[in-house]
């Protein structure tokens, strides 16, 4: 049965049906008056980044597709959570310990003796305090000389750092995310939140490994998912997951903002676990309106994404062909030359299109290297299947930004795209800066910029009618937006300074 979302969402949605006002005269006026401004912001031999800034901050955008749950929020947010939780971070590891024993016993202790730090002792300690926020996050890590490991691993390490505390407090953390984004005018988010729930089998294991043609594959995944369709604990957890998720959402959706879910599997664990968790995520997007589609995650270039990439990419395949209405957001082709063999650039992508069919592409940012680059853009182009575009992401993790980003390439070829934050809490960032950098380094239109602020509606995996609730919400926003962009000076340095 599909759990049914609340009466006011669904009248909100049926609203939708009104139809926008047509613009004015006034309104096309404040429009182009609005692109001159932009354009006078990144003309010349440098944009005006901090005129940018606040354009963006307060510009209507319109969703955040890429956006993980746990990588989103601050670790200065992780830390007021360790109290809540009764835990302690130790500050010879920065780990946060669990041990109710541990805890125990350094409480117990007299303050200046606490090797494991309350959220006010980690806060008054401030030499502790600050290198958890650069062990947790990227926070001073291009400004300071410390010993440090590779920005990619450093990035992947944080949530080891923080996962006890993020695995918890669900709700708080997802009004939060709303806060933020209402404060920088996003009015949808679509997070990937979950893990969704794995169970494991050496057998199922060496069956799918060893499977010598797709025939054999395709028998030893319907054979696991029997199982597991018959397994209590299975579906028990797919319950308790489902749950999970509906009841941390209360409070969440309202007039101006919507939330919805990803479930996710993590690539990085043998076959049985990956299909087990994968089965989960189909089988809670089918019975939830608040699970809108799976994705796939972990460290793309590490050995066991690699050698089971294909391998996964039928399985969503599989999966696919069981439960067709479910919709794929991939990670996918996240690599960078120099992460893998040349070799390990030159599918990905292609296999997340047209082997497992994903309806958006993430990062895709080794289309250059991949041998059917063109083709990809042009399946991409003519299926309307958009790249979520990650600029901080792929900046800090692998080095790509500038011209070296294959944003380039998406846009001259016609592929359709959204501009997403993907972790802004490890990152340290948020989507009004992703928009910033964006139209500093490619100097885009007014009218390219609001095209892709209404793709994050687009190509959401939401019903239509909430869709043209968004896009009308939308317009409103814009058109408030440009009626003041009107108004304000467009040469900020003529304006006579007050005596």
């Amino acid at each position: 049965m599909i759990r049914k979302t609340s009466s006011l969402l669904i009248a909100l949605a049926l609203a939708a049906s009104a139809h926008a006002a047509p613009p004015t005269v006034q309104s096309k006026a404040n429009e182009a008056a609005t692109a001159r401004h932009l354009a006078g912001l990144i003309a010349g031999a440098g944009p005006k980044l901090s005129e940018l800034t606040l354009f963006f901050s307060q510009m209507p955008k319109g969703a955040d597709l890429h956006h993980h749950y746990s990588g989103a929020l601050y670790a200065e947010q992780y830390v007021d959570f360790l109290d809540k939780q009764g835990l302690c971070v130790n500050k010879q590891t920065y780990r946060v310990e669990t041990s109710k024993a541990v805890i125990d016993a350094q409480r117990a202790l007299p303050a200046a003796e606490r090797t494991c730090l309350s959220s006010s002792e980690v806060l008054a300690d401030d030499l502790t305090y600050r290198e958890l926020l650069q062990r947790w996050s990227s926070k001073d890590f291009s400004n300071h000389g410390a010993t440090q490991p590779p920005p990619d691993r450093h990035f992947f390490q944080t949530f080891g750092f923080f996962g006890p505390v993020s695995n918890a407090n669900y709700n708080e953390g997802l009004l939060e995310l709303k806060k933020r984004a209402v404060a920088e005018n996003v009015g949808y988010i679509e997070t990937m939140f979950k893990l969704a729930p794995m169970t494991g089998s050496a057998g199922a294991d060496t069956a799918m490994w060893k499977a010598a043609d797709d025939a054999a594959l395709t028998t030893a995944m319907r054979n696991w998912m029997e199982k597991l369709d018959k397994d209590p604990s299975f579906n028990q957890g797919l319950e308790d997951y489902v749950a999970r998720i509906e009841t941390n959402h209360a409070n969440i959706d309202d007039a101006q903002f919507t939330m919805r879910y990803q479930a996710y599997v993590l690539r990085l664990v043998n076959p049985s676990l990956v299909f087990s968790s994968m089965l989960a995520g189909f089988k809670a997007a089918s019975r939830s309106e608040l699970i809108v589609g799976v994705n796939i995650v972990g460290q793309e270039s590490l050995a066991p994404s690699m050698r089971d990439y294909e391998l996964h990419m039928k399985m969503f395949r599989f999966l696919k062909t069981q439960y067709p209405k479910v919709k794929l957001a991939l990670h996918a082709g996240e690599l960078a030359l120099g992460d893998v063999p040349p070799e390990g650039l030159k599918f990905h992508i292609e296999q997340a299109l047209n082997v497992a069919g994903a309806d958006r592409i993430g990062h895709g940012i080794d289309l250059a290297h991949e041998s059917n680059a063109i083709a990809i853009m042009k399946t991409m182009r003519e299926k309307d299947i958009p790249v979520e575009i990650n600029l901080t992401s792929n900046a800090f993790i692998s080095g790509i930004e500038g011209a070296n980003h294959p944003v380039t390439l998406y846009r001259k070829f016609g592929v359709p795209y959204v501009i997403s934050t993907d972790d802004a809490g490890v990152t340290r960032h948020n989507l009004s800066q992703e928009y910033t950098l964006f139209a500093s380094r490619y100097q885009p239109s007014y009218a390219e910029i609001k095209k892709v602020s209404y793709n994050g509606v687009r190509y959401a995996f939401l019903p239509e009618q909430q869709k043209q609730r968004l896009t009308r919400q939308l317009d409103e926003r814009f058109a408030r937006f440009e009626a003041q962009v009107a108004s304000w000076p467009t040469d900020v340095s003529a304006t006579p300074r007050a005596r």
